[in-house]
């Protein structure tokens, strides 16, 4: 049995796998509409979600598959004292799949230590969103054509932007991949990403304050909101959310076929007017997230490619 708690649980082979499987998808969806017939995915959200929670439900029934589960902390017995373990252990018996968001890091790691079924993390806290990661990879290879001999940009609240570091981790196992984050000091790239996953990797790096000086140089920009949930002080917020704005004055200093991409929600760090330029990549993101989410489940659920005649994961 699988679990998918960190994007590094894929080695770049696996990735590659699952990328594929969700261009083949993508291209022929009525392939797959029963490769999950009989199956229960449980979408075990402990807080709000638009587009992963829906995305994870959309693909299990794109694939024939039924779901239950529940969309915030107060309508499960977490409100009467039930551990992340013990959830885990009753959802397993009505179950065949596991998707689970929770505010505090590591839940969903805890989650599949005492699961009988696979785990698929949809975000723990500002730590990990490793399937926001493979929509990101998926996007990028469509626009770009390849995951390597990259520069990318990393532009807004990059200290709690945990898809951000679920990226990086995942880009620096591609060759001569060059990372640039835009940020003020106080949203700054964690410590601990630099120390424990670029320097290791002997990734160029360049952590700068101007998006426009910054801008031409790119070949990916991934733009961010800054997160008012994460924040303890409303004054910092108040102060930070507005600092960088892309708008279409901005995007006309970029290269040409610069994807713009952004996890979304977005509050007002991408300028409306931005949308009808080809480079905005976020809503093909949407998109890309039922695919990649159905190739998950099918490949954790050990189930068998109707197209190729294989399973794509050695559970």
């Amino acid at each position: 049995m699988r679990h998918l708690i960190d994007s590094l649980d894929l080695s770049v082979a696996e990735t590659r796998e699952i990328l594929d499987l969700a261009d083949r998808m993508a291209a022929d969806p009525t392939a797959y509409a029963h490769c999950a017939d009989g199956k229960i995915l449980a979408t075990l959200f402990y807080e709000p979600s638009t587009r992963t929670r829906l995305s994870f439900e959309t693909a299990m029934l794109n694939l024939g598959g039924k779901t239950l589960g529940f969309a915030g902390a107060e309508q499960c017995s977490a409100t009467k004292g039930e551990t992340v373990a013990d959830t885990a252990r009753v959802v397993s018996c009505y179950a065949d799949i596991i998707a689970m968001r929770h505010p505090k890091e590591g839940a969903p790691l805890r989650a599949s230590m005492y699961s009988k079924i696979p785990v698929i993390n949809a975000g723990d806290g500002g730590h990990n969103h490793p399937t926001q990661t493979m929509i990101d990879l998926l996007t990028i290879r469509q626009r770009k054509g390849h995951l390597d001999h990259l520069k990318v940009g990393f532009c807004g609240d990059l200290k709690f932007g945990r898809t951000v570091h679920s990226l990086v981790n995942s880009l620096v196992r591609y060759p001569e991949n060059e990372f640039y984050f835009i940020s003020p000091e106080e949203l700054k790239v964690p410590d601990y990403l630099i120390e424990d996953t670029l320097k290791p990797a002997k990734a160029l790096y360049h952590e700068v304050t101007s998006l426009e000086d910054t801008l031409p140089e790119l070949d990916v920009l991934y733009m961010t909101r800054v997160q008012k949930e994460r924040f303890f002080n409303e004054e910092d917020y108040i102060r930070l959310k507005d600092i960088y704005i892309l708008d279409q004055e901005k995007l006309n200093l970029a290269k040409p076929d610069m994807p713009v991409l952004h996890p979304l929600p977005r509050v007002d760090e991408i300028a409306t007017e931005v949308d009808n330029d080809p480079r905005a990549a976020y809503f093909q993101q949407v998109l890309n997230g039922k695919y990649i989410r159905m190739a998950l489940i099918l490949s954790l659920l050990g189930l068998t490619d109707p197209v190729t005649g294989k399973k794509v994961l050695s559970c």
